[in-house]
């Protein structure tokens, strides 16, 4: 293991590095350990960019870890939904696996219900990155990777450089950048799946959300986009106020819950500027813990663990269930390169992709 000294006397703060395990393939994986002065940590692989543990305190001054994860690196490579993970070169779906770019077509893996899901067969999540870890009072760790042109079908030499820095605010931000030497498609996104309560002790459905978004985007039954933006008002989709997860998940009489089995549909914001802004708040009543959502895009995936089964085991042989945990997935819309009308996700060479997200945690107290 090695340990990375600050400059800052606090014994709490710095970053470790240690062996997470090997891949099938003979490379090692690392696992980073990021502290910061007040107790909060995050534990990162470069496998995947995966965050593997991110903990917060709760009103007792508890700190507990509010994601799900896996023990070892053998886990995460036989059997991960995307736990923690980076996601690309493009976060969520695109139709058919296909789109169309300057006059040319361009065919993808098909890996989910005969679409293209979050990069492909090998995205962004199962490969290795390169790893920096960067000293200081908010340590952070580097991750870069290139990829080749044609991979997971995809145009063009892609450099992705992606930060996480553990603030002292107790905020995991995460910055992406991307340069290309061909006309491509981007939308990075980071997959963590988050349960306030600590230790997923239970389901989500009493945690309370607020999402700023009027209107939704529309899917069809294998949750590809119909080009339609839907309002939120006067659906189970409407989290303009704090309201309760479970109020609505189970609505039988809205077609679009149906499809996704409950949410898991992009939310557009009132404000679709690339400026850092709040657009989500999540409070979990029982910890007192409140997370907030600020971002340079402009939407999110929110997604309530629908598919998950108990099939998974998780930490400390934890069999993770249907709805235990939500995914607030920054991003652009998911199938954007076959709709016009979508915000662009075209990278061009001499342009540099840019977005920043911060999950910031904090305390209610009773």
């Amino acid at each position: 293991m090695t340990t990375y000294t600050t400059t800052c006397d606090n014994p709490k703060l710095g970053i470790e590095q240690s062996t997470f395990g090997q891949l099938p393939d003979g490379r090692t994986a690392d696992i980073y350990t990021l502290r910061n002065a007040a107790g909060m940590s995050a534990r990162i692989t470069n496998y995947g960019g995966i965050i593997v543990s991110l903990t917060a305190p709760d009103k007792a001054g508890t700190f507990e870890d509010v994601t799900l994860g896996m023990d070892s690196l053998v886990s995460y490579v036989k059997e991960n939904p995307f736990f923690g993970a980076l996601v690309g070169r493009y976060g969520n779906r695109i139709a058919k696996g296909k789109f169309t770019l300057d006059g040319k077509t361009y065919a993808l893996a098909t890996n989910n219900m005969g679409n293209h899901l979050h990069g492909g067969t090998v995205g962004f999540d199962k490969v290795l990155w390169m790893a920096s870890p960067i000293e200081g009072e908010e340590p952070a760790l580097k991750l870069t990777y290139v990829s080749k042109d044609s991979e997971e079908g995809y145009p063009g030499n892609l450099s992705v450089e992606v930060m996480y820095t553990l603030q002292k605010n107790n905020a995991i931000r995460i910055d992406y950048q991307a340069t290309t030497d061909q006309p491509t498609v981007v939308n990075l996104t980071n997959h963590t799946y988050f349960n306030l309560t600590g230790g997923a002790k239970r389901d989500v459905l009493d945690h309370i959300v607020t999402i700023e978004a009027d209107h939704y985007v529309a899917v069809d039954e294998t949750l590809i986009p119909t080009g339609k933006l839907n309002t939120v008002a006067g659906t189970p989709f409407d989290f303009t106020k704090p309201t309760r997860v479970g109020d609505h998940i189970n609505d039988p009489t809205d077609q679009q819950i149906k499809y996704g089995l409950g949410y898991d549909h992009c939310w557009v914001f009132r404000d679709s500027s690339p400026s850092l802004k709040s657009v989500a708040t999540v409070f979990e009543p029982s910890s007192g813990r409140v997370m907030k959502v600020q971002t340079t895009e402009p939407a999110v995936q929110f997604y309530t663990g629908n598919f998950l089964k108990g099939s998974v085991i998780g930490r400390e042989g934890m069999g993770y269930n249907k709805r235990y945990a939500f995914c607030l997935e920054t991003e652009h819309y998911p199938d954007s390169p076959n709709h016009p009308t979508f915000p662009s996700t075209v990278l061009r060479p001499g342009q540099t992709y840019k977005t920043t997200t911060l999950y910031l945690f904090s305390v209610k107290m009773d």
